[in-house]
C-alpha cells in the first residue's frame, strides 16, 4: 500500500480475508472491476486498495458519486465540457476521465446513471476514447475503472434499466462484499479500534474499554448500516460515557428521547394500531395446543421486541419488560437469547 493511503480495512472473519484476498489477484490486472455490497461496507475502501495495489499506485486516484451529482451535469462531471456547450459553461471544463489518465477512476452508485451515461462508459472501457460535452474532438485516456453499487445490477438489466453490455465488461470480476452481521468475529475487533482512534481525538489518555452490557449489545445488534453504523455509534457512546472508566451502554439511536417530534403519519398509524384488536389475540388460537410452548414462544417474541425497541440495552429492556436486570438475564439465558 502506498504510505500516502491508510489501509483501514480491518478483520479476520474468513468471508472478508476472502474478499481481500480477490482484491490482491485483481489489482495486479489492467481491467474494470465491480464492487458491490450494502451501504457502509467500505466499498470505496475496496477500491482504494485496488489502485493502491495495481501498477497504478503512483497515478491519480479520482472518485465520483454518481448518485450526488443531477444527472444533467453527470456526463460533464465524467467527460468534461467545452466552453459555451450550454448555459453557465464559460470556459473548457476537464472531466473525471480526464483528470484520472494513468490511473483509476471510481465510480460509486454506477447503477442510478442514465442510458446516455452508460453507452458513453462503454466506449471509454472499450476504446478509451470520448468526447467532451459540445466538444467535436475525440479525446483518448488510459483509465481503469472501478465501479460499485449497492443494487442487483443484472436484475436491473433484465429489467432493461441497466445495459447488458456494460455489465459484461464491468463484471470481470465482481467483489461482493459481506455485510458486518456476517462478520461476527470482526465486531469486537473493528469497535475497539475505533474506539482508541476516538480516544485519542478526544486526548484522553487510553481507552478505558467496554462493559460487558456493552459488548454484548456490539454482538447482539444487526447494524443494518454496516462499518459506517458501528463507527458512527462507538465513536458516539465513547464521546457521552463518563470516560472515567469503560463505556456502559451502546447508544445506537441518536434521535432516541421523550421529546422527539412526532409526524403526522406516524401518529395516525399509532391510533389506527391502537384501535386494530391483535392478531395474537386468544380468540385467534385453534384447539387444541401445546400451552407450554406457545407460552414460551410468546414470551420469546415480547422479549426480542423489547430489546429491539430498547436498542439492545438490557437495563431499558428490563424496565420496559416491568423486570430486573437479574430476571431479564435469567430469561435472555433460559432462551439462549445472549448468543448474538
Amino acid at each position: 500500500m502506498n504510505r500516502r493511503e491508510p489501509d483501514n480495512l480491518i478483520g479476520e472473519s474468513s468471508s472478508f480475508l476472502e474478499c481481500l484476498e480477490k482484491v490482491s489477484r485483481i489489482a495486479t490486472l489492467n481491467r474494470p472491476a465491480l464492487v458491490v455490497g450494502e451501504r457502509g461496507t467500505g466499498k470505496e475502501l475496496i477500491a482504494s486498495r485496488i489502485h493502491y495495489l495495481s501498477a497504478r499506485w503512483d497515478q491519480p486516484f479520482i472518485k465520483l458519486n454518481c448518485a450526488a451529482i443531477n444527472e444533467n451535469l453527470l456526463e460533464s462531471e465524467l467527460f468534461g465540457h467545452e466552453a459555451g456547450s450550454f448555459t453557465g459553461a464559460k470556459g473548457r471544463h476537464a472531466g473525471r476521465f480526464e483528470l484520472a489518465d494513468g490511473g483509476t477512476l471510481f465510480l460509486d452508485e454506477l447503477a442510478t446513471s442514465s442510458p446516455l451515461i452508460q453507452e458513453k462508459l462503454l466506449r471509454v472501457i472499450e476504446y478509451g476514447e470520448f468526447e467532451r460535452v459540445g466538444g467535436n474532438k475525440t479525446l483518448s485516456v488510459d483509465v481503469r475503472l472501478v465501479a460499485a453499487t449497492n443494487e442487483d445490477l443484472p436484475s436491473l438489466a433484465d429489467k432493461g434499466k441497466f445495459r447488458h453490455d456494460l455489465l459484461d465488461r464491468l463484471a470481470f470480476d465482481v467483489l461482493t462484499l459481506p455485510p458486518l452481521r456476517e462478520r461476527k468475529e470482526d465486531l469486537t475487533l473493528l469497535a475497539h479500534h475505533f474506539a482508541v482512534k476516538m480516544s485519542l481525538e478526544m486526548g484522553l489518555s487510553r481507552f478505558p474499554g467496554f462493559s460487558s452490557e456493552a459488548e454484548e449489545q456490539i454482538q447482539s445488534y444487526t447494524w443494518p448500516g454496516n462499518i459506517r453504523e458501528l463507527k458512527n455509534a462507538i465513536e458516539r457512546s465513547l464521546y457521552l460515557s463518563d470516560q472515567e472508566g469503560p463505556v456502559e451502554q451502546i447508544v445506537l439511536d441518536p434521535f432516541d428521547s421523550p421529546y422527539r417530534p412526532i409526524s403526522r403519519n406516524q401518529t395516525q398509524s399509532s391510533n389506527t394500531n391502537a384501535r386494530s384488536p391483535s392478531p395474537s389475540s386468544t380468540s385467534d388460537v385453534s384447539f387444541p395446543i401445546d400451552l407450554k410452548d406457545l407460552m414460551q414462544s410468546t414470551e420469546v417474541q415480547i422479549i426480542q421486541n423489547a430489546l429491539e425497541h430498547a436498542q439492545f440495552n438490557q437495563k431499558k429492556t428490563a424496565e420496559l419488560l416491568g423486570l430486573t436486570y437479574h430476571q431479564l438475564r435469567g430469561y435472555l439465558k433460559k432462551y439462549k437469547l445472549l448468543d448474538g
